[in-house]
């Protein structure tokens, strides 16, 4: 385990691969910590350096006071980016992970080499669904929220011979802490990026499952027909988190993207 002292208290990491090569970091979503990528990262270690870390208020890291925002979000990347010396790199984000990654291209895009916005949009939701989400977890604690996200994450078309696994995920939502989840509820709750993703100049690819229902494929199409240039994939057989459903093809689609950002 790794951990770097940041403005908001301690950030856990993982920084594995080349170190001759390419940076690419990986944002979880909400409710999970920086597993969720263990599929793809194993198969893009050999050629990059990729980084993995539980954001603020989940996994391993510190639970400071809410609201966060998404700003403040994207800054704790920047931070742990400065502390292992990267000054320029790639970002693959999932949910509020690629806001955060759409969030850090619109604002420092000197910093990126390329994005990956994964199950993502520029809005997502509104304040009485966020609101709802907040007052649910603080009340009545992660249990009373945990079935309706996971219907939403894995849909009954994928659960086939998944029970085991998908409970395991369950476990893992249970474990994400009520303050980190609320605060993070609340950066969802607040960002609204949709004037500004269209001045996005990094490469950038959107992705989405074909099944998610959390960010709907018309919905991520929407905000990626925003960003100039921006490419538009749908994963078959997969949910909101297509790096748990299907690891070797988002790799695959992360690999190919990466390699043309690179020229």
């Amino acid at each position: 385990m790794a951990f770097a002292s940041v403005s908001f208290g301690r950030l856990h990491y993982r920084d594995i691969g080349r170190r001759d090569a390419p940076p690419v970091v990986f944002i979880n979503s909400l409710g999970t910590d920086m597993r969720i990528w263990d599929g793809v990262v194993e198969r893009l270690t050999a050629d990059y350096r990729i980084v993995t870390f539980d954001k603020r208020g989940h996994g391993l890291s510190s639970i400071p006071a809410g609201p966060y925002s998404i700003d403040g979000l994207a800054e704790d990347v920047l931070e742990l980016a400065d502390h292992l010396g990267l000054e320029a790199f790639a970002v693959v984000g999932v949910s509020i992970g690629g806001m955060i990654a759409l969030r850090l291209a619109i604002d420092h895009p000197e910093r990126l080499a390329a994005v990956v916005a994964c199950d993502t949009a520029a809005k997502i939701g509104d304040a009485d669904t966020w609101n709802g989400r907040i007052d649910t977890a603080r009340v009545s604690g992660m249990a009373a929220l945990a079935d309706g996200v996971l219907r939403r994450w894995f849909p009954e078309s994928i659960r086939e011979g998944r029970a085991a696994e998908i409970e395991r995920w369950r476990d893992l939502l249970l474990l994400t802490p009520v303050e980190g989840y609320a605060a993070t509820c609340a950066a969802l709750r607040d960002a609204d990026l949709t004037d500004e993703v269209s001045t996005i100049s990094v490469p950038t690819l959107v992705v989405v499952g074909d099944v998610d229902q959390s960010t709907p494929v018309a919905l991520v199409r929407e905000t990626a027909a925003r960003i100039p240039g921006a490419r538009f994939e749908i994963i078959d057989r997969a949910g909101h988190i297509p790096s748990i459903d299907q690891p070797e093809t988002l790799a695959r689609l992360i690999r190919h993207h990466l390699e043309a950002a690179h020229g």
